[in-house]
C-alpha cells in the first residue's frame, strides 16, 4: 500500500471511532483518534462520554510507549489550550509520536492553527486534509455550532407511496416498517434533542425517547413548540418529564386586543396561560419564553444550551417552517410501501422535489421501505 492509502485506512477507523459517542460529549465534538506503529493500531480512543478525558489522551494512554515514534491519526486538530484539561497537543508532543495525520482543522479561534503550529514547532511531521470530507461530516454537530453558532439540523420524513406524511385528525400511523423505525431510533440515541410542533404532541402524544434495550439513557432532550402552553398534562411528554427533559418553547408574550362581548379578554388569557405554566413546571417541564416560529433566535439559544445537533420530527409545518427559513441540513427521507389516500396530509419534500442545494448521500433498503439521504454542503 502507498502511503496515502495507509493514511486514509487508519483515518477511516479514526472516524469510525468518533461515530461511537454521537451526542454524548456535550459541547465537545466527538473525536476519534488511533495511533499506528509499524503498520498496526496500537492504541485507540473516543472522546468520553460527557466530553473528557478527550480522545487523544485516550490513545495514547492506550498505546503507552508504543505511541513514541508512532503516528497518530486524529479526526480533529488536536487542542492547545488550556480548559478543564491540559492540551492534546501537549500530551501528543510528551508521548514522542513522530508524526500527526488530521481530517479536520478546529474552526474554534482558541485552537485553529495553534494545535498544528505547536506540533510542528515540537519538530513532529503534520499533514492535515486527509479525508476531510468525510471527517467534516462526522464533525458536522460541533462544526456547525462552532461556525453558525446554532445546532446542526437533521429533518426525518416517514413519507407512504402517494407522498403523504400522515391523515388528518388520526393521530400517528404507520408508515414505515419495524427496521426503519429501529433506524430511527438509533438516530435519536446519537441525537442531543429532538424536536415537534404542538399540533403533532396532542395528535400523536409521542414520547420521543429512545426504546432500544441498553440505549434508553442516551434519549434526546425533548422540545416542543407550544406558543400557547397547549400541551396537556396527560401527555407521555409531560409525564416523563422528570425522567428524559422536556422543554416548551412558548410565546414570549401573551398580548390581546378589543374582543368581542363573551370572549375571554387578554388578562384572562394571559392568566390561563400563567396556570398552564405552573402546572407543567410543576411535573418537571422547562418553560422557555422565545418565539417558536423565530428560528433566528430559538436556535442560537439551543446551541448556548449545549445543543449541537437537533432532529426535527414533525409534523408538516413544523418541517416546512424549518425548510422555508434554510435550517436544514440534512433530509432523512424515509418512504413506505403503503398509500394513505384521501385526507392524507403532503409531505413537504419528496425525491423528485428536494430543496436546492441538497446532494443525494445514498440510499438504504430496511425490508420494504427506502431511506434516501440527502445533505447540505457544511
Amino acid at each position: 500500500m502507498s502511503a496515502s492509502e495507509d493514511d486514509a485506512r487508519f483515518m477511516e477507523e479514526a472516524i469510525r471511532l468518533g461515530l461511537l459517542h454521537l451526542g454524548q460529549t456535550s459541547t465537545n465534538p466527538s473525536v476519534g483518534c488511533v495511533i499506528v506503529r509499524d503498520g498496526q493500531i496500537v492504541g485507540r480512543g473516543t472522546t468520553a462520554v460527557g466530553g473528557r478525558p478527550h480522545a487523544e489522551t485516550q490513545a495514547l494512554a492506550d498505546a503507552g510507549e508504543l505511541a513514541r515514534g508512532a503516528t497518530a491519526y486524529v479526526t480533529l486538530e488536536p487542542c492547545s489550550h488550556h480548559g478543564k484539561t491540559p492540551p492534546c497537543a501537549d500530551a501528543l508532543i510528551a508521548y514522542g509520536v513522530g508524526r500527526v495525520v488530521i481530517s479536520v482543522t478546529d474552526p474554534d479561534p482558541r485552537v485553529s492553527g495553534r494545535g498544528i503550529s505547536m506540533l510542528r514547532d515540537a519538530g513532529i511531521e503534520v499533514e492535515a486534509g486527509i479525508l476531510e470530507d468525510e471527517g467534516k461530516r462526522s464533525l458536522a454537530a460541533y462544526l456547525t455550532r462552532q461556525t453558525k453558532n446554532r445546532p446542526y439540523v437533521i429533518l426525518k420524513l416517514a413519507v407512504s407511496r402517494d407522498g403523504k406524511i400522515g391523515r388528518l385528525g388520526e393521530g400517528q400511523i404507520a408508515i414505515t416498517g419495524p427496521a426503519a423505525r429501529a433506524e430511527v431510533q438509533k438516530l435519536r440515541a446519537e441525537t442531543d434533542a429532538i424536536l415537534v410542533g404542538i399540533g403533532t404532541a396532542i395528535a400523536d402524544d409521542p414520547e420521543l425517547t429512545v426504546r432500544i434495550p441498553g440505549l434508553e439513557k442516551r434519549s434526546p432532550v425533548r422540545i416542543v413548540l407550544d406558543p400557547l402552553l397547549e400541551l396537556p398534562l396527560v401527555s407521555k411528554l409531560v409525564r416523563t418529564a422528570r425522567q428524559v427533559p422536556v422543554i416548551v418553547v412558548a410565546r414570549e408574550e401573551i398580548s390581546g386586543s378589543e374582543t368581542e362581548e363573551g370572549a375571554p379578554t387578554a388578562d384572562a388569557e394571559n392568566s390561563q396561560v400563567d396556570a398552564r405554566r405552573l402546572a407543567l413546571e410543576a411535573a418537571g417541564v422547562e418553560v422557555v419564553y422565545c418565539h417558536p416560529y423565530h428560528l433566528e433566535q430559538l436556535l442560537p439559544a439551543l446551541a448556548s444550551r449545549s445543543i449541537s445537533s437537533l432532529l426535527v420530527e414533525g409534523g408538516a409545518r413544523t418541517a416546512k417552517l424549518f425548510l422555508d427559513a434554510g435550517y436544514v441540513d440534512r433530509i432523512l427521507l424515509y418512504q413506505g410501501p403503503g398509500v394513505i389516500g384521501q385526507g392524507g396530509i403532503e409531505s413537504p419534500v419528496s425525491e423528485t422535489d428536494m430543496p436546492s442545494g441538497f446532494l443525494h448521500r445514498g440510499t438504504s433498503i430496511f425490508g420494504e421501505d427506502r431511506l434516501d439521504e440527502y445533505e447540505r454542503e457544511l
